[in-house]
This record gives C-alpha cells, sequence and structure tokens, in this order.
C-alpha cells in the first residue's frame, strides 16, 4: 500500500466533536462533503479528542456517508493518556509502550470504520520513550496493514532523532503561525527540510483572532491591507503567508463551518511576495528583521 498524498489544507476534526460544534452524524456528513467539494481530502484526528469520542462521531458519519475510502486520507495520533471515565488513569501521562501503541491503533480503526490509517503520529514526546520499543509497534503496524505511514507531533529535532535511530519519521506536527514562528528560527523546520520530514502545522492562524493584543493588532492591520491587495480574506493571507515556506507545510484548520471550508484552499493559490511575506512577519515581531 503506497502513502497517498495529503491535501495541502488538512481537516482538523478536534472541534467538529463535543470539544466544539458537537456535530450529529448528518453534519458530520455535511462537512465531509463540503471538505471534499473544496478539495481537502485529509482529515485529521487524535484519539483524545472528544474524551475519546470524536473519531467514534466520525466514523459512524464516515459509513453512512458512503464516502470512498480510496478518495481520503485519514490521520490520528496516540500517546496522551488523559484522566476519562472511559480509562483508569490517576493522572494524565504518556504511554508508548508496543503493546499500547497497537491497541490504540486498533481503538481507532474500529473508531473510525477503516482498516487502515494514512497516518499515524505520536501526540507529544514522552521523557521515558524508548525508540526500540516505539518501532516494534510500528514495523508491526506496517506489516499488518494497519497504518501505511507514521510520524510525531510537537517533537524537537534531538526527540525525532532519538525515534529516527529505529525507525523513519515522515512528518512532525507542530504548532506554527505567524504569531507562533519560532521553529523556523530555532532549526527545527531547517532540521525537516534536511532530514526529509514534511511538517504539518495545528493552530495555523495563531493568536491573531483570539487574543486582542499589540501584536494581533499590528498583524491585522497589515494583513487586512494584503487581504485588499490579493483579494482574500484575512484568514486566507495568514495561511498563504505559511505556505509560501519551503519546508512545505501542510496547515491543519480546525473549523467546523462549512462557509469557512469552502474559503480556505483559496490560500494555495495566493502567490505571496517576498516582500509582502517580510512585511508580515517583521509586524508579528514588533520589528524589522536583523
Amino acid at each position: 500500500m503506497k502513502t497517498k498524498s495529503f491535501s495541502k489544507i488538512i481537516a482538523g476534526t478536534m472541534t467538529w466533536g463535543v470539544w466544539g460544534k458537537n456535530c450529529d452524524t448528518k453534519q458530520m456528513i455535511e462537512l465531509m462533503q463540503s471538505c471534499l467539494e473544496n478539495d481537502i481530502t485529509t482529515f485529521d484526528h487524535a484519539d483524545i479528542y472528544g474524551d475519546y469520542t470524536t473519531e467514534a462521531g466520525f466514523g459512524k458519519a464516515f459509513a453512512e456517508s458512503k464516502i470512498d475510502r480510496d478518495k481520503i486520507q485519514l490521520i490520528s495520533k496516540c500517546g496522551i493518556q488523559m484522566l476519562s471515565e472511559t480509562r483508569k488513569n490517576t493522572v494524565k501521562h504518556y504511554e508508548y509502550s508496543a503493546s499500547y501503541i497497537i491497541w490504540s491503533v486498533e481503538q481507532s480503526l474500529k473508531n473510525l470504520q477503516t482498516e487502515y490509517l494514512d497516518l499515524l503520529l505520536l501526540h507529544r514526546p514522552s521523557p521515558l520513550m524508548n525508540a526500540g520499543e516505539i518501532a516494534k509497534a510500528i514495523d508491526k503496524l506496517k506489516q499488518d496493514g494497519k497504518i501505511i505511514d507514521f510520524g510525531v507531533s510537537n517533537f524537537t529535532p534531538l526527540q525525532s532523532d532519538l525515534i529516527e535511530t529505529k525507525t523513519k519519521i515522515a512528518y512532525n506536527q507542530i504548532e506554527f503561525s505567524i504569531t507562533h514562528f519560532e521553529a523556523m528560527l530555532d532549526g527545527s523546520l531547517n532540521h525537516m527540510q534536511t532530514r526529509g520530514i514534511q511538517p504539518m502545522c495545528w493552530s495555523p492562524l495563531g493568536s491573531v483572532f483570539k487574543k486582542d493584543n499589540e501584536q494581533s493588532s499590528r498583524v491585522k492591520k497589515m494583513a487586512e491591507s494584503l487581504a485588499l491587495k490579493y483579494e482574500v480574506s484575512v484568514d486566507i493571507i495568514l495561511l498563504a503567508w505559511i505556505l509560501k515556506h519551503p519546508a512545505g507545510i501542510l496547515p491543519v484548520c480546525g473549523t467546523a463551518d462549512p462557509s469557512r471550508i469552502a474559503n480556505l484552499t483559496k490560500a494555495c493559490q495566493v502567490e505571496m511576495e517576498l516582500q509582502d511575506w517580510f512585511a508580515l512577519w517583521s509586524e508579528s515581531a514588533g520589528t524589522p528583521v536583523p
């Protein structure tokens, strides 16, 4: 089974369930259809979303939608053990034993009503993770056709290197945006390009619409003028800024609003000029480049 390429914009499902819009089956089907109509074919999950319930909600909708499995890509994550009525945990922790990783993937497959994941990510690094133990699980899952590809999420370059002593990492999903751009300064994105790891990014709009502070106000002002220039909305400018980076970052957009979904892929058509890219970054940093 070959890796299918992911869409340039990925649909994040975290807010589709009880952690957000609490969509029913019909609404989830409509969201999936809306994504597919707008060239968004990749859906990003994690076992913990919706207190371990969102995958099953999506799976039920997916089964009823009769969407062809070959037309979409499913990503999920494992490793975070939350305090939940569905788990016997007494403290939030991370677990990366081979048996747990395999069990967790099998749960995700059952919930998503699919035979395989296009990509499995380790959700967050643990100080106790053992690269050999992780590789044992990944090798078995790949051999059994339960996952096509493997990656990590929120891992530093050194943490990635540790895992890569035993098994190849194809993706790293990190936080990255116009207001959270450290990954392009601390060597993270350089490291991924050097190692052939493709970055994905969560929270791609950053804190621009979440925080009412000087940084957001500066970014908004500049983004509004660029939005007029490129004839798109402000959020599309912020996504286009990410897409210009040569590492080939895939933004994971967590909206559950069909009208916003319809707008997202416009970012792929924006050819942001070099000086506009730097102007936006300078406004976010609050200082000209060195």
